[in-house]
């Protein structure tokens, strides 16, 4: 039985999330304990427990211990079958943060999967967006032999919720390794920037718009698509996702989601910002992505390796687990102004 201990390293949500999925993968009886122990509100939250539900239906698992709250858990996973899925958070809580739980464990299912998840959000804090998965995360599996398919059906925003996205992921007999060496040279930025029935305040053009104005200042211009959304009636809201693509490859994404009080033009210019941190040092993943893409380079064939900009808690957290559940190595070695990531073959 794999055991962890959820108050080590980043004590967060994505101990839990990971340990799960690769519990599922290898077909290994979990027993996790101290959930989200290091956050104000330790324990299963309504998008945790929908998540390890939604895993455990993935792979008919026997549970125990999946109750909102609860900070021990026992998952005991059969064999992942595929088919069609339901889920449903019941509030804001992250949609993106559930398809991360669940992704790795669909991509080695016996058939494919066709996921549904609704009232969630797709675009929250403390959340990559719904489209920075659509347009950089998924795109870099892609290249890693992962067929995934992401439809946006309404887009959900704090506090209600009530998103509602649908996924399609294809069997994959084995992950390719990522080699991502050189960043190159930046081919085009682009952009997504979407409102929720803000179109007569012109939300989503104004977050363009400054977004534009801060980039052009650093000698750069986006082709920001703009997305008037009428999908959701309950709910409010707007994000706006950059992303610059290289002819070596690389992605690097930025997001921002609006708020409350919260200028458009402050959106896009946070975006614009996050993203020019990112070109200016010149990695192969964003700081974000790096992370993410831990579990499927530890799954993978041979060796992988990507620069990023900072070691981020969520990034040395995703290492140790996967080092711990799986017998893999990797590599955390400073380059410059960067750090290289090593998964030895």
């Amino acid at each position: 039985m794999i055991e962890i201990d959820g108050s080590k390293k980043s004590g967060s949500g994505t101990i839990l999330r990971l340990s799960v999925a690769l519990a599922a993968i290898i077909g290994q009886p979990l027993h996790i304990y101290n959930i989200r122990q290091n956050r104000p509100q330790p324990g299963l939250r309504p998008q945790h427990l929908e998540a390890v539900l939604t895993a455990a239906k993935l792979c008919d698992a026997e549970l125990e211990g999946a109750k909102l709250n609860s900070r021990e858990l026992w998952f005991k996973p059969r064999s992942v079958k595929g088919g069609k899925v339901e889920a449903e958070i019941g509030t804001a809580g992250s949609i993106p943060m559930l398809l991360m739980t669940v992704l790795p464990i669909c991509a080695f299912a016996e058939d494919a999967v066709d996921l549904h998840v609704s009232k969630g959000g797709t675009d929250v804090q403390h959340s990559p967006t719904i489209n920075y998965m659509r347009y950089v995360f998924l795109p870099t599996l892609k290249r890693m032999g992962l067929n995934i398919a992401l439809t946006v059906r309404k887009y959900g925003y704090y506090p209600k919720g009530m998103g509602e996205v649908t996924l399609t992921v294809e069997p994959c007999k084995s992950i390719q390794a990522l080699r991502l060496d050189n960043f190159g040279k930046i081919r085009a930025i682009k952009g997504v920037s979407v409102c929720t029935f803000l179109a007569e305040r012109k939300v989503a053009e104004r977050q363009a718009k400054a977004a534009n104005g801060y980039l052009k200042r650093k000698d750069y211009t986006a082709d920001i698509r703009i997305v008037n959304d009428k999908s959701n009636p309950m709910q409010k809201g707007s994000s706006l996702v950059l992303w610059a693509e290289t002819d070596t490859g690389v992605i690097l994404g930025a997001d921002a989601i609006g708020e409350l009080r919260k200028a458009s033009e402050a959106v896009g210019r946070e975006a614009a910002e996050k993203l020019y941190a990112e070109i200016s040092t010149k990695p192969t993943v964003d700081v974000h992505l790096a992370d993410m893409l831990i579990p499927y380079v530890a799954l993978a064939k041979g060796k992988s390796v990507y620069k990023t900009r900072t070691i981020s808690d969520h990034l040395e957290t995703n290492i140790w687990l996967a080092e711990k559940t799986l017998d893999v190595r990797f590599g955390v070695e400073k380059v410059g102004e960067l750090y290289k990531i090593e998964r030895f073959g």
